[in-house]
């Protein structure tokens, strides 16, 4: 259940972070356009919770991973994954950008309307990585590279 006073709501992608805080008290909307180095993304959102009050944080999963989660559960922020098979878009909204999803994701989030999905450990996100190489045979043909003679 949502208690705290700003929804955040990150689009996270390789190279960058879109963000979007509503304060659910004025209805204030605080949007960023952050670099993806969690470390700034962890800072904005602190700062975000020293200006605005209490905060809650809320992301897609995605092939990013879930070291953001791991960082903001870190620095005492609560944040939810959301399974982005399970958002709800409105109906006929056509044009997506990152900002739009940034928003959106704060607004269900608010709503309580998001799913989560469980954030796993490092080795088992490992793990979980080691085999998805193995499964596309990228684990084979690194093998067979380094095993060919020079």
């Amino acid at each position: 259940m949502f208690n705290e006073r700003t929804a955040i709501g990150l689009d996270v992608h390789a190279r960058s972070v879109r963000a979007a805080a509503i304060d659910t008290s004025t209805g204030e909307v605080v949007e960023a356009r952050l670099p993806a180095a969690t470390a700034e993304v962890v800072a904005w959102v602190t700062q975000i919770a020293a200006r605005l009050g209490p905060v809650h944080a809320a992301y897609e999963a995605g092939p990013t991973g879930f070291g953001l989660a791991r960082k903001l559960a870190a620095a005492g922020v609560p944040v939810t994954v959301a399974a982005p098979s399970k958002i709800i878009r409105p109906a006929g909204d056509r044009i997506k950008t990152d900002a739009r999803d940034a928003v959106l994701l704060a607004r269900l989030l608010k709503m309580d309307e998001l799913v989560a999905v469980r954030v796993p450990t490092e080795a088992e996100e490992s793990a979980r990585d080691l085999a998805s190489i193995h499964r596309w045979g990228g684990l084979l043909s690194w093998r067979r590279n380094a095993e060919m003679p020079l």
